[in-house]
């Protein structure tokens, strides 16, 4: 598994950008990574700034979780419609009308948070709003994708965007700090609002046929749901896709989600080395995307997601065992690093691998993994945080995914993810569509 990391990276060095031109060598992406770019650094600005004002309210772990179980929990509950929607309806009229709500959502909470009428429950239900927001729009997002390059590009376009994504969780925390900083946290809110605008712009620019609508199965919307469910689980390649993101996602990485405790309490300071230990994280993430974006086409996905899971763990325990800012922040560029190294993989092989009629449905239950289970996480650690101290579920929480989940991991690694890496899930034939989303 190292072999394929480390031979990987010294293999074609990080100034050859040949992969990444011809990845933006697709007109539609190139304009609609531009406007992405901008609303995610406004995302961020936004995420630790509701962060740092639940914090401030109340200084309690367990506010911090719930705030961001808010946030990311919804879409086990709606991300599945969802991806029925996606599958349904055109990706850009739904991602349109999800940013329209989105710039609301930070508009009133600027205009609470300023007005000094903001409290931990309103936070949460504005928090809340957002995950709703962003668990019917995810599904729409990530298999637009395809549509925006070439199929050989797919696996790049991926990996660009976790650059893209990590880029801003770099930059987003460190405009965050200073805005907080030097004026108030409602600014941020505003920041992010007004970040909204680019991206419904590079919407409208793409040249992109309009999707036909697709009819609801016999079943309805819920038979939709259970014919994906029945088609991502029924593949042992995808099922153990999925299986690799929600054993890392639940004990290691909501760790991400309490970074405003852990830069109070453990490491004695403020909004500036909150936005260090966010900003780490998101510098780890950058050269991980860069790397993969640099040879999607040539990498042992399977390997790489087994070795990161290892890292992450390795990386957990490090930052919760220490009590120096800067060791902290080390280990958390390291758990960037391996994070993004799981979800682009793991993304990389359904995106390619599925059928397209199922391609929503098998990506917001992804979706599902990669946000619902780390809040669920959050939640939980935060809640042990108010007895056991900050350190303590994150040590736990790393050693047992590290001692537990590697077992299979390790054995996913070797059979069905391997598999997927060259024949991939096989095409669905319309009798066999109409047979999963039957019942039969």
């Amino acid at each position: 598994m190292w072999f394929h990391i480390v031979s990987g990276m010294a293999a074609r060095p990080f100034y050859d950008l040949s992969g990444i031109a011809r990845v933006f060598s697709n007109r539609n992406y190139a304009i609609y990574a531009a406007g992405q770019s901008i609303s995610l650094i406004g995302l961020w600005v936004q995420r630790l700034g509701v962060g740092w004002l639940a914090w401030e309210l109340t200084e309690s772990g367990f506010w911090l979780g719930a705030v961001a179980f808010a946030d990311l929990f919804p879409v086990m509950f709606i991300g599945l419609f969802g991806g029925v929607l996606a599958d349904r309806v055109d990706q850009r009229r739904i991602l349109l009308v999800g940013q329209v709500l989105s710039l609301a959502q930070s508009a009133v909470l600027w205009a609470m948070t300023l007005g000094g009428v903001i409290t931990i429950g309103w936070l949460v239900g504005l928090t809340l709003w957002q995950g709703i927001v962003i668990a019917l729009m995810q599904p729409a997002r990530l298999s637009l994708v395809p549509s925006l390059v070439r199929a050989e590009d797919i696996g790049g376009a991926v990996a660009i965007h976790a650059v893209i994504f990590n880029v801003a969780r770099f930059l987003g925390p460190a405009a965050a700090g200073l805005i907080i900083a030097a004026s108030t946290v409602a600014n941020a809110f505003l920041f992010n609002a007004a970040s909204f605008v680019p991206l419904i712009v590079a919407l409208l620019l793409l040249r992109i046929a309009p999707r036909p609508a697709r009819k609801a199965g016999p079943s309805g919307v819920l038979g939709d749901i259970a014919s994906g469910l029945r088609y991502a689980f029924g593949h042992p390649g995808i099922a153990a896709t999925l299986l690799l993101m929600g054993a890392t996602s639940l004990l290691v990485r909501p760790v991400f989600e309490l970074l405003p405790g852990f830069a109070d309490r453990i490491f004695q300071s403020d909004a500036r080395g909150l936005a260090t230990l966010t900003s780490s994280v998101g510098l780890g993430a950058l050269i991980a995307g860069l790397w993969l974006a640099q040879r999607a086409s040539g990498v042992r996905f399977a390997s790489i997601a087994v070795s990161s899971a290892v890292l992450l763990c390795l990386a957990g325990i490090v930052f919760g065992s220490s009590s120096n800012l800067w060791l902290g922040a080390a280990a958390l560029a390291v758990a960037g690093f391996t994070s993004i190294g799981i979800s682009v993989t793991t993304q990389t092989l359904l995106q390619t691998g599925v059928d397209p009629a199922m391609r929503g449905r098998v990506l917001s239950i992804w979706g599902i993994v990669l946000r619902a289970v780390p809040a669920a996480g959050a939640l939980a650690m935060g809640w042990i945080s108010d007895y056991a101290g900050l350190r303590t579920p994150l040590v736990v929480g790393s050693v047992l995914c590290l001692a537990t989940g590697l077992l299979l991991l390790s054995r996913t690694a070797r059979h069905e993810m391997r598999g997927l890496e060259n024949g991939l899930a096989p095409p669905v034939s319309d009798e066999k569509i109409e047979s999963v989303e039957g019942g039969k």
